[in-house]
């Protein structure tokens, strides 16, 4: 299932060519990965209470057209793969019909004290849901 989050585009985020600057893309598909959880009953605040975060360990991003300042988009969230340990999110860039960017990003499940990575405890699962990808394997 595809979950979407709404961000009207900040000055600040618009570069000197009058487009998004590419790293805010990361902070949006990290915003929308956390709504969203959420938005699949799981607050992050619980997954961190629970024992376990996320690590960012990949991603991949392909721009097809700019957006600008106080451009309302909305962030496509769905899950693309699941492993052992890690999983995959889609994120698409869409405003109005169009896609003008989509990405993938990969994150590591992690122990919060610092041991290490962890399998995927089953509250995490259950949040994913089963995978819907948006892009193309």
């Amino acid at each position: 299932m595809t979950f979407t989050h709404p961000h009207r585009v900040r000055y600040l985020e618009v570069d000197g060519q009058g487009v998004v600057f590419n790293s805010w893309y990361l902070a949006w598909f990290d915003d929308a990965m956390t709504a969203f959880l959420a938005d699949r009953g799981l607050p992050y605040a619980d997954m961190l209470a629970s024992g376990h975060d996320v690590q960012l360990v990949r991603s991949e991003i392909d721009w097809r057209t700019g957006v600008g300042f106080q451009d309302e988009v909305d962030i496509a969230v769905a899950t693309a793969r699941t492993g052992t340990t890690s999983f995959a999110l889609d994120f698409e860039v869409r405003r109005g019909g169009e896609v003008t960017c989509a990405g993938r990003t990969v994150y590591v499940v992690v122990a919060t004290d610092g041991s290490g990575k962890r399998p995927i405890p089953p509250l995490i699962a259950d949040a994913l849901g089963e995978p819907a990808p948006l892009l193309a394997p």
